[in-house]
């Protein structure tokens, strides 16, 4: 008959194996999971007539109204707003800023004044135009706000 150290030296073994086991697969899992852009290259992939990967050529692919690459809307002044404002950020954080045209002048005046943005010259109307005409305020926001509410006092 084995003593109790035995066993649970065993036991200890046994559970080190299988947390090394579990790790590794792990492991594997998130370090060779497709990367967010090549899961874009996939859907791109599937949605182009010839299956094709996308290139540099296919970078700029305008696909139902929707450029590839960005997500951008399809529209006046699209290139414009993909050459000067995806250049240092994600077009994600362009289109969840809606806002009207003084806001966005005064965005980009902030952006020049502190993120070193180059002056856009022509360009920055075509911008504002694009993004207020594609991208508009949302009359309402996450929620309503609260109106009508009757107040009381919690009691300690």
């Amino acid at each position: 008959m084995k003593n109790n150290n035995q066993k649970s030296g065993k036991t200890f073994y046994s559970f080190i194996v299988a947390f090394l086991l579990v790790f590794a697969i792990c492991a594997v899992y998130f370090f060779y999971l497709e990367t967010p852009s090549e899961s874009m290259d996939n859907v791109i992939d599937d949605t182009l007539e010839n299956k094709k990967t996308l290139t540099s050529d296919d970078a700029n692919a305008i696909i139902d109204g929707i450029h590839i690459r960005t997500g951008l809307l399809e529209a006046e002044g699209l290139m414009t707003v993909v050459n000067n404002c995806t250049t240092c950020h994600s077009a994600k954080l362009v289109t969840q800023n809606r806002m009207g045209k003084a806001q966005w002048k005064a965005t980009i005046r902030w952006m020049q004044e502190k993120q070193g943005l180059w002056p856009l010259g022509a360009n920055e109307e075509i911008i504002i135009n694009y993004l207020t005409t594609n991208y508009p305020v949302l009359e309402k926001g996450r929620r309503q706000a609260l109106t009508n509410i009757v107040w009381y006092k919690l009691e300690e």
